[in-house]
This record gives structure tokens, C-alpha cells and sequence, in this order.
């Protein structure tokens, strides 16, 4: 089977140490809200499965219990599904994926999951062939590697945006440019301090700065502050999201269209809204929000970037893998 989700539950006995691997195992700790857990999921399951090819990939489920959830989303992370951070680093995956989460101090050091976040990298780093840091988990990774610290943007950054791309960039052959990119944030990391730093940079805008960038320590570290996951609809609810909260009076300003990602059909019903929502601000009326009619007027214009980006990387990790068995198994007298 190319692809598959293995529970804790499911899962099967590890090859013995040598043996050339039967597939690439890919841990994901999910430190999205309650609210996002099962969407998070979906995405990166999407992006890895079209990016398997004849790879053999199984996803295991994980998260960070530092980060504050509600009954539901307990129960959701302390099912069958999900391993536990330790029973993840017991048995280790051959990479990680680490997502971000909705912040709740104001210094990322101040979050409840800091210390933990702080162990699994340097875990990460010593114990996987490569890791991926999305969007927060990305800028907090950075702090804790460099004392880089991201700063506040004026107004959102949100939309999809054209990205350049240096040549001879190993996570991009094949995908052509330029590299179309979600983004969704309120902070950025400054790209010359990551310059400084030693981080290559593998792709840029003048509108998001760094979009993709990466740094080889004992692993490769390799971080978003786009999401080449994302949906074609994940944008649309998020600022159905925030038209909620303008409703509800938890935000003072009408959110922000994202930029390059509603065609003029979609634009023409949006402003519709907008100008109901002004005239008469209840919570109610965000039942009426058009996302079904507007849903189906979008295009997905990063998914085959997404995919080859996520394709070379599965394709990296298991030339590294195959070549590391190859070693232990030279080194081991009996070859076992």
C-alpha cells in the first residue's frame, strides 16, 4: 500500500536494524486547535499520499500535550489514532512533521508547550533523517536554534503569492516557477537574520518574504511559513472565520480579502456580504455567508508545486534511509 495513517494501535514490528526499509514512516504532531485537528490531518495525509509515488509512506499521528484543548479535542488526541509524543520517540519515525498552533501568550517562550517543543527539535534533529516546521512551529524552531525572534506584521499576510526560487534547489526539481504559495500569519522571520544565520533560502517574494527555507544540522531542517498543505477551500474558511468574529464584535475591523485567491465571481458576492455585514452587524448572519457558491469558484493553483516539493522530500528521505541501512549493516560483524 503507497500510503496509510497507522495508528498506535495497528501499528506493525520494525525491520531489525540493518535491514533495508520496507517503507518511509513519517510521524505528524498536530498542534493545530481542537477545531482544525481533523482538517490538519486531511491536508497533509492529501500532500503526502499524491506525493508517494511507488513509495511505500505511513503517517503516524501525534501531538504536544502542553497545548490547552477542550474535552473534544482530548478525546480526539487520546484516541486509537494518535501515538503519544513518547511512544512516537520511542519507536522513531524516519522524518517529522511539526505544525503550529494559535498562539496564547505574547512571547512565543511564554507558551505552555516551549520546553517540549525545545526537546522534541533537538529529538528531531538527532533522531530523524530530516523534519519539517510549519508556519509557528517554524518560527519558534528558529528561535530556539539562533535567538531569531519573529516580529509583528502591520495587517495580515494572507493569500496566495508567486514565489522565486534560486537554481539547483534539491526540494524543488521538477516544480516550476513560480512557486504559488499560501500564506496566513500576523508575524514573519526577518530573511537576513536568516541569511546570517545560515539558513539557505529557498523561496522569496517581495510580499512574504522567506516562503521556504532550510538548514542541514545533524538532519535537514527544513521550514514553511507557507502552506503548501493547505486546501483550495482552507483560506475561504479561515476568513469565513474571521467575518465571524467581526460579527460577534471579538475583532474591530472587517477582515482583509487574502490576496490573489478569490476570482471576480467570488469577489462580486463577497462585497455583497460585506456591505450586509456593515449595515447590520449580528452573529447570526453568518449563516448566510455565500461559501458554498464561492467554494465553487476557486482553483487550486499551488497543489502541484505542493506535491513535487513534498515528492522530493519523501524521495531525499528514503535515498538518506537506504544509505544509512547500507551503513549499519557493513558495520554489524553478521551483517544483521
Amino acid at each position: 500500500m503507497p500510503f496509510e495513517i497507522e495508528s498506535y494501535r495497528s501499528r506493525t514490528a520494525l525491520p531489525h536494524r540493518g535491514a533495508a526499509p520496507r517503507h518511509l514512516t513519517i510521524g505528524l504532531v498536530n498542534n493545530m486547535p481542537d477545531s482544525a485537528l481533523e482538517a490538519t490531518e486531511a491536508q497533509f495525509a492529501r500532500v503526502l499520499s499524491a506525493a508517494a509515488g511507488s513509495l511505500s509512506v505511513r503517517l503516524r499521528l501525534s501531538f504536544l500535550p502542553e497545548v490547552p484543548r477542550g474535552p473534544a479535542g482530548l478525546e480526539h488526541v487520546n484516541g486509537d489514532r494518535y501515538w503519544s509524543i513518547d511512544e512516537l520517540q520511542r519507536e522513531p519515525p524516519d522524518a517529522l512533521i511539526v505544525t503550529g498552533t494559535e498562539p496564547v501568550a505574547p512571547l512565543l517562550s511564554d507558551e505552555p508547550y516551549w520546553d517540549r517543543l525545545r526537546d522534541l527539535l533537538r529529538w528531531a534533529d538527532a533522531n530523524t533523517t530530516s523534519s519539517i516546521w510549519s508556519c509557528l512551529a517554524a518560527h519558534a524552531a528558529v528561535e530556539l536554534l539562533d535567538g531569531i525572534r519573529r516580529r509583528r506584521l502591520q495587517q495580515k499576510r494572507c493569500g496566495v503569492f508567486a514565489h522565486t526560487t534560486p537554481p539547483n534547489q534539491a526540494l524543488l526539481k521538477g516544480v516550476a516557477t513560480p512557486l504559488y504559495m499560501p500564506h496566513s500569519r500576523w508575524n514573519e522571520l526577518p530573511v537576513d537574520a536568516l541569511r546570517d544565520a545560515g539558513y539557505t533560502i529557498v523561496s522569496a517574494s517581495v510580499e512574504t518574504g522567506a516562503d521556504m527555507f532550510t538548514k542541514q544540522s545533524s538532519s535537514l531542517l527544513v521550514f514553511f511559513q507557507g502552506h503548501p498543505e493547505y486546501e483550495e477551500t482552507t483560506l475561504l474558511r479561515e476568513y469565513r472565520r474571521d467575518v465571524g468574529r467581526f460579527l460577534r464584535g471579538q475583532q474591530a475591523h472587517y477582515p482583509t480579502l487574502p490576496h490573489g485567491y478569490f476570482p471576480p465571481a467570488a469577489l462580486e458576492l463577497l462585497g455583497a456580504f460585506e456591505t450586509r455585514a456593515r449595515e447590520a452587524t449580528h452573529a447570526d448572519l453568518l449563516s448566510e455567508f455565500p461559501v458554498n457558491e464561492i467554494a465553487a469558484t476557486l482553483k487550486n493553483s499551488w497543489s502541484a508545486g505542493a506535491t513535487g516539493i513534498y515528492r522530493n522530500w519523501l524521495a531525499l528521505l528514503a535515498t538518506r534511509t537506504h544509505h544509512l541501512s547500507m551503513t549499519r549493516a557493513k558495520a554489524s560483524p553478521s551483517g544483521l
